[in-house]
């Protein structure tokens, strides 16, 4: 059952209101960078080798890409903490499925349904925030949703140093911390968002509308797939130990933690294309020097660095795309938009795979100089063709600017008969319903 409660005043309100939320995310993120890690390290260990461990990491992002198309309609049924509870419960038995049978079909199996769990998940979460607070506040009470996100991710990894990856006990520790992430939201009272039926946007629709936005999210996924599903397995390849593969993971999070913010606030003030052309620039360089860069120190240090640069651009991206939408929009463009970066989720562990096995672990930065690149060319093709709209006319740059709830549980009657994304993304609307294209 759904309850509408009033809009907090502040950001601080609106996290306290939603504690329950953001600590049971806290605690899937926790286990969400253990789990990253600790596969990427223990394939390396039983010698699956690089492509069979992209193969098995893209697996996560096939069910990426399904669960961001399938979760919209069963909020419709049940509701936000009846889905969330599912999904978690759902990753807290794969992780353990891993443990019990070290094979790479199995494994991309349970990848699969992990990635399906932790897309529907987010889209549980991003729309529960999205409709518990007004547009005054969205943007900041995403860009704290996100720290946690990232500041969990980047502690999973350390946890890795808990005990032998060979062993069973880290795959419990990640089971137990999803299953916790369920207690604090089924045992308080937290208010479920209210929605009504959203404008259908198809993938194509809405490259017409925001080329950057769009296109970038999809080479966005490449790099973050790449980061997620191989960046251990990078460390790994380069030398070092499991405590400094955990710290090089860490610091790669941690980086985009702290730039979150900062070089969102500067999007809101300046052209955005910019400052997503100079982000995406300064990761190409970084990734080309990385090329020349040995030892724990300095790979940590450019984890960091790289972190700030990479794991910041989805967001900058969202905010690119939703400056053009209308409040009737943003709900169909936000699944339509983690449908993109799905899709360049599943190319990029499967890519960085085959070229780490050709270059070696130097694989995995071209991959990342690479796709950063592209994304410095099309900026620049989008800044003289599609021309963004002034700072002062620009949304905040976390996700959904404005409208009211998201992805509610009101919209029953239409559960059975509206297709899905990835329906809408093959079927074209007719151009007439199109606005001007924009970045």
């Amino acid at each position: 059952m759904t309850a509408t409660a009033q809009t907090p005043a502040t950001t601080a309100s609106a996290a306290w209101s939603l504690w329950a939320l953001l600590l049971g995310v806290g605690l899937l993120m926790l286990g969400n960078g253990l789990q990253s890690s600790l596969l990427g390290v223990r394939a390396a260990e039983e010698a699956f080798g690089n492509t069979v461990t992209g193969l098995v990491m893209s697996a996560y992002f096939v069910g990426f890409l399904a669960g961001s198309t399938l979760t919209p309609r069963k909020l419709r049924d049940v509701g936000h903490i009846r889905v969330f509870a599912a999904l978690a419960s759902l990753t807290s038995v794969a992780i353990l499925i891993h443990v019990l049978f070290i094979d790479p079909w199995v494994w991309a199996a349970m990848r699969l349904i992990t990635g399906f769990a932790y897309a529907g998940l987010y889209v549980v979460t991003e729309s529960w925030l999205n409709g518990h607070t007004g547009n005054h506040l969205r943007g900041r009470l995403l860009a704290f949703y996100m720290v946690i996100s990232y500041l969990g991710m980047g502690g999973g990894q350390l946890l890795l140093n808990l005990a032998d990856p060979n062993g069973v006990i880290l795959f419990l520790v990640v089971s137990i911390l999803v299953s916790l992430a369920l207690v604090p939201i089924l045992l308080s009272y937290t208010p479920q968002p209210d929605a009504s039926q959203p404008e259908a946007m198809s993938l194509k629709r809405l490259y017409r509308l925001s080329p950057l936005g769009t296109l970038g999210c999809l080479l966005t996924g490449i790099a973050n797939g790449s980061v997620f599903g191989m960046g251990a397995v990078f460390a790994t390849g380069s030398g070092l130990p499991v405590d400094q593969v955990a710290a090089f993971m860490g610091a790669f999070i941690l980086g985009g933690a702290l730039l979150q913010w900062p070089l969102g606030k500067l999007s809101d003030k300046t052209d955005r294309q910019v400052v997503i052309m100079v982000v995406a620039g300064l990761a190409t360089a970084l990734a080309l020097l990385g090329l020349l860069v040995d030892g724990a120190g300095p790979l940590t240090l450019l984890g960091v660095l790289l972190g700030g640069t990479t794991l910041t651009l989805y967001s900058l991206f969202l905010a690119c795309a939703n400056d053009v939408l209308t409040p009737s929009q943003t709900v169909a463009a936000s699944s339509s938009l983690v449908l993109a970066l799905g899709i360049g989720a599943i190319l990029g562990p499967l890519s960085t795979g085959v070229l780490m096995d050709w270059l070696g672990p130097e694989g995995f930065l071209w991959v990342l100089a690479l796709t950063h690149a592209a994304i410095v060319a099309f900026g620049g093709y989008c800044l003289v063709r599609h021309p963004a709209a002034a700072p002062e006319k620009q949304g905040h740059y976390v996700a959904v600017p404005s409208g009211t709830a998201t992805l509610g549980a009101t919209w029953v009657e239409e559960a059975v008969s509206e297709p899905t994304q990835l329906e809408l993304a093959l079927d074209p609307e007719p151009a007439a319903e199109v606005e001007p294209a924009k970045a």
